[in-house]
């Protein structure tokens, strides 16, 4: 019995090393994967972290809809004008009137 367990016991031994040796192997080609990574790219700027929260959430929903809403409208507007300077007028006015538009769809009350 006792070489029975003396064998199983050098088994999980075996095995306890062998994941142990392929861990290291993982984790010193993620060092080396990292570390060329970054010679590759460490003279490029990182992009700043995108904020989260229920106030960044509800900023991002706001805007993604006061786009929508220009786009479509400037859709509309080159969907039913032949004339190429109203489209173009429209899409400079859209453009340089979105924090009013913006400011009208959500506004505080």
């Amino acid at each position: 019995m006792s070489k029975e367990r003396q064998q199983r016991r050098a088994a999980r031994e075996a095995e306890v090393a062998a994941a142990q040796a392929a861990r290291v192997a993982a984790a010193q080609r993620q060092a080396r994967r990292d570390a060329r990574r970054e010679r590759l790219t460490g003279w490029v700027p990182r992009p700043p972290a995108r904020r989260t929260g229920l106030l960044a959430e509800k900023r991002r929903r706001q805007a993604g809809g006061t786009f929508a809403v220009l786009v479509a409208f400037n859709l509309l507007v080159y969907a039913f004008t032949q004339d190429f300077y109203i489209t173009g007028f429209t899409l400079v006015a859209s453009l340089l009137g979105a924090p009013i538009i913006h400011m009208m769809l959500f506004r505080r009350s």
